[in-house]
């Protein structure tokens, strides 16, 4: 089964609805495990452009801001459906969400 990792960029406060949409498209099964996820607190900076409804900051204006960077690996064969599950619950115009080809997990 081919799988990848998905880096999802997302404030503290939408942490909870996060892990419970990628639950929900068993994102971070491995073995006889569900809900496997890592994350960590990072520091993101962007700068909204003109035409942008930014969910935090001020369009012109660099934003510095707290948030998680979780990892999760998922099915290749459910990376669209995971992505849409992502999306509707993030509040961020443009979710930073990267896609890392995986050739082994849990080795």
């Amino acid at each position: 089964m081919e799988c990848c990792k998905l880096e999802i960029f997302i404030p503290e406060s939408h942490f909870r609805v996060l892990q419970k949409a990628l639950r929900e498209v068993d994102a971070g099964h491995i073995g006889n495990y569900d809900s496997c996820l890592s994350y960590s607190r990072v520091v993101g900076m962007w700068r909204p452009l003109e035409g942008t409804s930014p969910y935090i900051g001020r369009v012109g204006a660099v934003s510095e801001e707290s948030e998680l960077k979780v990892e999760v690996t998922c099915r290749m064969d459910r990376l669209d459906e995971t992505i849409t599950a992502v999306k509707q619950i993030h509040p961020y115009e443009e979710p930073v969400i990267n896609v890392i080809p995986l050739i082994r997990t849990g080795q």
